[in-house]
Order: structure tokens, then sequence, then C-alpha cells
């Protein structure tokens, strides 16, 4: 594992730079894969100059690890902003997962960057869906204490909205050729998220 940095930048012109650069690599690796992009690349792409990439960074390990904590920290802010007028729980699962959808749908190299973390930097991609299984769980936690939902393992609930989400994005958003019906998926998972499968 390589050292990471010791500092993140104190000036705004440097947390610009730096998040110049992180696009840059998410356009870089999203584009290419980890194996076959370079630093090159990315400082290329970022219009900056090769040490200033390690002004920043210490590595290609380091980008990608941080590339994948950003992704997993815009994910949250995004659905948490998008649930926040939600009058319940069971709407604020609505949004979430059209705010989810959405992102697959406008980011999509990042969808493929957190996969290939999977095998690049696992303790990266175990930390981006444990950091979102948390926060959830304690969401539909602090649901089901005020009767917006019934009681149940919070947990496992939460994991399991989780994968719902993802492979809804993979097949419906991904892989369509044309652009994706978000309202249609969202308003039938929904559905099913509310109802199940009881007759």
């Amino acid at each position: 594992m390589s050292k990471p940095t010791t500092a993140k930048p104190k000036t705004q012109r440097g947390m610009e730079r730096r998040a110049q650069i992180l696009a840059a690599a998410e356009k870089v690796i999203g584009e290419k894969g980890f194996s076959d992009a370079s630093i090159v690349d990315i400082t290329r792409a970022a219009q900056t100059a090769l040490g200033t990439f390690y002004i920043y960074f210490s590595s290609k390990d380091e980008i990608f690890r941080e590339l994948v904590h950003d992704m997993g920290h815009a994910t949250r802010a995004q659905a948490k902003a998008r649930i926040a007028d939600a009058p319940d729980r069971l709407e604020a699962e609505r949004a979430g997962l059209e705010a989810y959808l959405c992102v697959v749908r406008d980011r999509p190299m990042q969808y493929r960057i957190v996969e290939e973390a999977r095998f690049v930097a696992p303790e990266a991609y175990r930390e981006y869906y444990t950091e979102f299984g948390k926060a959830y769980a304690e969401q539909l936690q602090q649901a089901a204490q005020k009767g917006e939902i019934s009681p149940g393992d919070a947990e496992v609930r939460a994991w399991a909205l989780m994968g719902i989400a993802k492979t809804l994005g993979e097949r419906f958003v991904l892989w369509e050729e044309e652009e994706a019906d978000i309202e249609r998926v969202v308003t039938e998972a929904h559905k099913f998220i509310c109802e199940g499968l009881a007759p």
C-alpha cells in the first residue's frame, strides 16, 4: 500500500486544483480502467504538470482510493439532499432510489470505478458500501421507532435495499442503449419495497 499524502490543501486554489485532478482521474480511469490509465494520462486530462500531481497524491493507487472515497461521500450527500423533504420513510425510499439512479445515469464512470475497486482497492470498495449501509440502517431504525415502517433488522434491510438499487442501476440505466426510463423503474421498485410480493 502506498504512503498517503500528509495533508489536504489549505487554500481555495489548492482545493480546486486537487478537485480538478480527481475529476480527470475519474474520466481517465473510468474510460481506460485502472491498469491502463497512467498518471501522465491523468495530468494531461487535468491540464496540469506531472509534479503538481505529486503535491496532492503520492501514487495512482492513492488517487484511486481517494476517488472511491469522494464518490461515496458525494453519492451519500446527493441522496441525503434528495430525501430531506420527504414526509416519511417510504417516500424517502422513493426519492433516494431515484437519486441513486440519476447518479448512475449522470456519472456512469463512477459506477465502473467503484466496481473496479473491488479488485484494485478492496478496502476502499468495502468502505464505500459499509459507510452507506451504516447511515442507511440508522435511518431505517429511526423510521421504525417513529412508526413510519414496520420493525425489523435495520442492517439487513439496508443492505437488501442497497442491492436492489445497485442492480437496478446496472440493468436499467447502464445497460440501456436508449435513455433510461428512471420513472418506470422507480415506480415499480418503490411499489415492491412498500408492498412486497404478497398478493
